[in-house]
This record gives C-alpha cells, structure tokens and sequence, in this order.
C-alpha cells in the first residue's frame, strides 16, 4: 500500500521517468532560450531607448510604444516559436498559474521556471556584453515610476497587469476550446497594452524573469518583492479563475 501511494504521489508530482523524458528537457531548453531572447530584445530596446536615445518613456510617448511595442511582439514571436515544444510559458507566472489549475505538473513546473530564471540571467549579460560600458544604467532592470507612491501600490499594478496577461493566455492557449493559431498574437497584444499603461508606473513586468535578469547582472534589487509577489499573485488568480469557470465543468450548451 505505502508503495502505491508513492507511485500516485510521484506521478501527481511529475517526477516519473514519463514526465522526465526527452521531451520534457527539450522543452526546458525552449524555455531557456526563449526567455533569454525575450530579456534581450524586451530589456535590450529599454537599453537602447534611455540609453543610447535618451529618451524617457516617463514624458516621450515614442519610447513608451517602443517599449511596449518591442516586448509584445517579442513574445508573440516567441511564444508562436516554443508553443508546440513547451506550451510558449516564457515567464514563471504562467508556469505558477498551470501548475495551481494542474495544466503543468510540479516538477516540470519547478524545472520550467529555474530554466526561465536562468534564460533570464543570460538575456542581461547578452546585453551587457553587447553594450559593453558604453551605456550606464540596470540593464532595463524594473523600478518604480515617479508616480507610484509606494511599493504596495505597485505590487496592486503588478497583480492586475498580470491577470490581464495569464487570463488571456488561458483563453488562447489552455483552454480545449481555444482558437490556438491566434493565441501568440492575443498574448503579444496583452504584454503591449498592458506595457502602455504599467511602463510609467511599474516598468510592466508581470514576469518574474523579465525583472530577474537584469536584476541580477546589474545588482539593482529596489522594490524587487513586488515583481515576485505581484506577478504570481495575479497570475495564480487569474489562472484560478479561469479553471473554476470554463475548464472544471462542461459547458451547458
């Protein structure tokens, strides 16, 4: 009896040899590679527009659409790259919501999201090396904007701008009943609005790993709790949301 239930407990968790198989690692490689892609040219256009322009997405509406322009299509490209390999997670909020609603099992979800975290650290020093010392700053690191009073403020920004993000994705990519050729386009269009409106308030994280990399690389941690907590809190809602009402029971026609 105690060795079924470590077989039911091993399989619930995802760690038999099934969920660790080739598969499985081909799609963490995915995931590292997707997400260090998605640093480099979402933190790197951030680089380049306060940067190298000198421009403030705070007061120039042109680098605020370039900002937001470059992460969403960013994704959308590489979520269409990745979601056939890995689901196209790209970021450890979706993972934390897929593992909460049972989407993704936990060990993968674990392995999916150190992938990312890594992806991460490697998409900033692509651009520190890239930029070498040319440009001062935090790598596009996250911060709060001159409006946001508090960092208990920008966690609430943070949570909805995530909920905006995860919600859309299990409505184009999770859910049986998806239209699944037009998810990576649905989910590009949520990162770019949502960087509309987040990038003078927050910097539009709503990743964990987007705000890790260049954290880490360029050793700027100011406010760092609230693009952990905030992403996973509104990410985790939204996934819960969705499930208990379109996917834990049958449609009533």
């Amino acid at each position: 009896m105690a060795f079924f239930e470590l077989q039911l407990t091993a399989e619930s968790l995802g760690l038999t040899a099934r969920d660790m198989g080739l598969r499985t690692w081909r799609a963490i490689v995915a995931e590292f590679i997707a997400t260090a892609l998605f640093i480099f040219i979402g933190a790197g256009t951030v680089v380049t527009v306060t940067g190298v322009l000198g421009l403030s997405p705070y007061d120039d509406a042109a680098a605020l659409v370039a900002i937001a322009l470059a992460h969403g299509l960013a994704i959308a490209l590489l979520v269409a790259a990745t979601a056939k390999i890995s689901g196209g997670h790209i970021n450890p909020a979706v993972t934390f919501a897929a593992v909460l609603t049972g989407r993704t099992k936990v060990a993968v979800g674990v392995l999916y999201v150190l992938a990312q975290i890594a992806g991460a650290v490697m998409g900033a020093i692509l651009i520190k090396v890239g930029f070498a010392d040319d440009v001062e700053g935090h790598l596009g690191a996250h911060a709060m904007g001159p409006g946001v009073a508090t960092a208990e403020l920008g966690f609430v920004v943070e949570m909805v701008l995530t909920f905006v993000l995860v919600f859309t994705v299990f409505a184009t990519a999770m859910d049986p009943r998806r239209l699944s050729d037009l998810a990576p386009a649905a989910i590009g269009l949520a990162v770019l609005v949502d960087h509309l409106i987040g990038v003078p308030l927050t910097g539009a994280s709503m990743n964990p790993a987007r705000s890790f990399g260049p954290a880490a690389i360029a050793n700027f941690w100011d406010d760092h709790w609230v693009y952990w907590v905030g992403p996973l809190a509104g990410g985790g809602l939204a996934g819960l949301l969705y499930y208990s009402l379109y996917l834990s029971r049958p449609d009533e026609g």
